[in-house]
């Protein structure tokens, strides 16, 4: 018993490394992009996200085949979670170029669990905890706050300028958040289904990648312009991607999703360190305090909700 025992304890300690290497990969992406600046970001939106995809689809190609017939049976769903595969990272990469890395990931990733819970509310009739709902409030002061004061040094433009470029970029963030939600619970929805894990992302992600496509080849040119270009390009979609979402699959297997979620409130934290030393934003006292009322309303909404007597 006692070395099932180690053998479990070192399964979960290898899950929690690969949950904090794929939330530090994720954490990577805006950083990223700005070393191709001549490439727009629904071009950085669509090769890494849609390489990522049919990466995934083919990782899952065998069980694709098996759950064929039910997938089939599932269309529509599917075709929901590959719409809002394709346009989360269109509005994703767009949020941070409009507002800066550090906002632009903050409310994308930290609007995503709101929206989870508002669709669970109104299409599974799920009831909103007094947890949550404080979180929220949190949640929405810290993305306000950014909407305004969020602007960094990253723009050259005037203020006015600058204010709208940041305001646009909050909502492009929301919409990001939005997306992301949408295809998680659509992934969750084909899994409830007798769907297979691998089966579900594979054929979501899969279909999402073939849909951004197109918009790859419409404005991807500025990424055969030179070999930076075509390396940061290469290292989007393969490793921040791909091989971060293979990592927190495999992770998914040792702990429990709550304890992975938890880890992941890292990449907010990594993405903003990383914009500040490596691209120099700069957000201003209120900006900082709005990305920290964000940041702690994930921390609320990851925390193990309390059992409600009765």
């Amino acid at each position: 018993m006692s070395n099932v025992s180690v053998i479990k304890t070192d399964s979960a300690g290898l899950g929690i490394v690969c949950v904090l290497i794929a939330s530090f990969l994720w954490g990577t992406t805006g950083t990223a992009a700005t070393f191709a600046p001549e490439v727009g970001p629904m071009a950085i939106g669509a090769v890494a996200m849609g390489v990522c995809g049919l990466l995934q689809a083919l990782l899952a190609l065998r069980a694709l085949k098996r759950d064929y017939s039910k997938l089939q049976q599932q269309w529509l769903l599917v075709l929901f979670g590959a719409v809002s595969v394709a346009v989360y990272p269109l509005a994703f990469y767009s949020s941070m170029y409009l507002a800066g890395v550090t906002v632009g990931t903050v409310v994308t990733i930290g609007s995503a669990p709101l929206f989870s819970a508002l669709i669970e509310w109104v299409i599974d009739r799920k009831t909103l905890s007094k947890q949550w709902i404080f979180g929220a409030t949190l949640g929405l002061s810290g993305i306000v706050l950014l909407c305004f004061f969020g602007g960094g040094d990253h723009q050259t433009a005037s203020v006015a300028f600058s204010a709208g470029a940041t305001a646009a970029g909050v909502l492009l963030g929301l919409v990001g958040g939005l997306t992301y939600a949408l295809y998680a619970w659509a992934a969750h929805r084909l899994m409830c289904k007798g769907i297979s894990s691998k089966a579900a992302m594979g054929s979501i992600f899969g279909a999402g990648g073939l849909l951004l496509m197109p918009v790859l080849l419409l404005t991807g040119g500025a990424l055969l312009a030179s070999w930076n270009n075509a390396l940061v390009g290469a290292y989007m979609a393969v490793i921040p991607m791909f091989t971060g979402y293979v990592l927190f699959g495999y992770a998914l297997a040792r702990i429990s999703v709550s304890t992975a979620t938890t880890i992941t409130l890292t990449e907010p934290v990594i993405a903003a360190l990383l914009a500040v030393v490596i691209v120099g934003e700069n957000l201003s006292p209120l900006g900082w305090l709005g990305a920290l009322l964000v940041i702690s309303c994930l921390v609320i909404l990851s925390a193990p909700k309390k059992e409600q007597g009765r």
